[in-house]
Parts: structure tokens; C-alpha cells; sequence
């Protein structure tokens, strides 16, 4: 059986996107962050490690997560807050979803359960 065991995410500002993962999923440092590398995980220590690797395409990579949220709205104007910005999107009637980018352009999807 497999298991997810880190998710890595491309970015070009590690510390940046330190900041604004610790922030808006309440994860903590795991080692020291180098300039290339930086390895997250819950403060609870519940769930999966997110992993940030150093890139040199300004383009945004291949990838997105989708965050489950009991008060979708509410965690979408924190993410806000904290540097996440609305990505133009088509929605169908009745989603259940926003997406959103990160600082580096990454987009991500805050689902309400």
C-alpha cells in the first residue's frame, strides 16, 4: 500500500513561500530551510509533509492542491490576507470551490466540505 508521503511544491522564493505555507495551513519548519529547499509539516503533527523545492522557471508548474475547508469563504479572505490571490476562473453553477494562486503563482483550490 502507498501513501502519500510529501507533496513538493516548485517555487522561486523559498523563504516567501515558507511564510505564506506556515501561514495559511498551520505547518511548522521540519530542519533548517536552505537556499533551495525547505521541508513543512503540521504543527499537530496530522497529515501530509509539504515540501518546497528551489525552481528557475518564472512560469507556474504543472500542479495544485486542493484544501478542504469547513467555512470555505472564511479561509479564502484569510488566504487572502496572508498573500493568495484569486485566479480568474470559469465556474460551473453550484461549485463547490475557489481557486486561488500563492505568492509564486501556484494555484490551489480551497473546497468547502
Amino acid at each position: 500500500m502507498l501513501k502519500i508521503g510529501s507533496i513538493v511544491w516548485g517555487v522561486q522564493d523559498i523563504e516567501r513561500s515558507v511564510r505564506f505555507w506556515t501561514a495559511a495551513l498551520d505547518y511548522v519548519r521540519k530542519g533548517e530551510v536552505s537556499d533551495d529547499w525547505a521541508m513543512l509539516v503540521p504543527r499537530n503533527g496530522d497529515g501530509i509533509q509539504l515540501s518546497l523545492s528551489k525552481v528557475t522557471s518564472p512560469k507556474a508548474r504543472r500542479h495544485h492542491m486542493d484544501l478542504f475547508a469547513e467555512d470555505r469563504e472564511a479561509e479564502v479572505d484569510r488566504l487572502l490576507s496572508l498573500g493568495a490571490v484569486r485566479k480568474p476562473w470559469n465556474y460551473e453553477p453550484g461549485a463547490d470551490y475557489v481557486v486561488l494562486q500563492d505568492p509564486e503563482g501556484n494555484p490551489f483550490c480551497v473546497v468547502q466540505l
